[in-house]
């Protein structure tokens, strides 16, 4: 029973967490920066980590902070959002193909530029599908620091630089939110929250991939595309969720020894930069024979974190349907692929138990 209840420790742990993240999506916000939330709680958050802050978001609070994402992704979808479903299997089927690529062209990166052995090499330059990465690098003993180190500057750096790169060609908006500025009345907010709850446990039921985020997602879709809720979470709530969303991800360097960090930033640099020029093909490719939007595709094809990639969705007018139908089918790509790819091309696992 003692078990259950949050150390002292611990909760202060967390608040340092959410209180850093706040004040760098803040600032961030203050400066007019694209993308403020996420991006400055993110790397503030990331910062104190570094430095040595004992810094955690728990997995109950990161549930609520996804359910709450879920809800506002659900709330801006309208039949105008849906108007390109149709070319989704040509997108999906390029995606999946892009990501077979990039793969091999990290992993061939790191191989024959930093030495690295196959099995690492490939676990590093799979996009996505993080704690699934994890358990087969333990399970095949490969370079686990170093894989990552990789995974996560490649989130790091996507969610970072993403949104000012769109902000500054022009390609997305840096102002004006994507989502309802009007928030839903009260017995709305609760038909939203008792919805979003009820369909992400029955996903979490059948395995269903990021079930918080999505579940909560498809409820407020669904409630919100036949009318019977309007208006969207309040200002406040949505900002919590995305400095929360942030703080998560800048939390993954708590772990993180600055030496390991520093020993391998040119291996993921140079492994960011294969999976992205990759990447650009085939989001060419797309531009050019379908209607989608440019920065649709950009954050659909974008080798980030699912729960990120929508969080910028909800911040830059990116189409969160079109995002998360695309981030959804590369998790599930990667998840059933990977260990494929891996026994086939990567170090015999008769190598790993010697």
């Amino acid at each position: 029973m003692a078990d259950a209840i949050p150390s002292r420790t611990k909760t202060l742990n967390v608040l340092e967490t959410l209180a850093i993240g706040a004040a760098g999506g803040m600032l961030f916000l203050w400066a007019n920066l694209p993308g403020g939330l996420i991006s400055g709680s993110m790397i503030a958050v990331g910062a104190a980590a570094l430095a040595g802050r004992p810094l955690s978001v728990p997995p109950h609070v990161t549930q609520a902070l996804l359910v709450l994402l879920g809800i506002s992704l659900g709330s801006v979808v309208s039949r105008q959002l849906i108007q390109h479903v149709s070319a989704y299997p040509l997108t999906i089927g390029l995606l999946a193909l892009a990501t077979f690529c990039s793969t091999f062209g990290s992993s061939l990166y790191l191989q024959r530029v930093h030495g690295w052995d196959r099995t690492s090499a490939f676990l590093a330059g799979s996009p996505g599908a993080l704690s699934q990465i994890t358990i087969l690098a333990v399970e095949r003993g490969a370079d686990l620091p170093a894989i990552a180190v990789v995974q996560t500057m490649r989130v790091i750096l996507l969610t970072a630089a993403l949104p000012l790169i769109l902000a500054m060609t022009g390609v997305a908006s840096a102002s004006s939110p994507a989502f309802p500025v009007v928030s839903a009345t009260p017995l709305g907010l609760l038909a939203l929250a008792s919805a979003s709850l009820a369909v992400a446990l029955l996903l979490r039921l059948v395995k269903f991939p990021a079930s918080w985020m999505f579940g909560a997602m498809i409820a407020s879709s669904v409630l919100h595309g036949a009318g019977w809720v309007e208006g969207g979470l309040p200002a406040w709530v949505r900002g919590v969720a995305l400095v929360g969303i942030g703080s998560l991800i800048g939390s993954r360097f708590t772990r993180m020894k600055t030496r390991v960090l520093l020993g391998h930033i040119h291996a993921a640099l140079g492994s960011f930069a294969i999976a992205i020029a990759i990447s650009a093909v085939f989001v060419a490719v797309i531009a050019l024979t379908t209607p989608v939007r440019f920065a649709d595709i950009i954050v659909a094809f974008a080798p980030g974190a699912m729960d990120a990639m929508l969080a910028l969705a909800l911040t830059l007018h990116i189409d969160p349907i079109f995002v998360g139908a695309h981030h959804l089918s590369r998790f599930i790509f990667v998840t059933i692929a990977t260990p494929g790819i891996v026994h086939l091309f990567g170090r015999p696992q008769e190598d790993v138990d010697d």
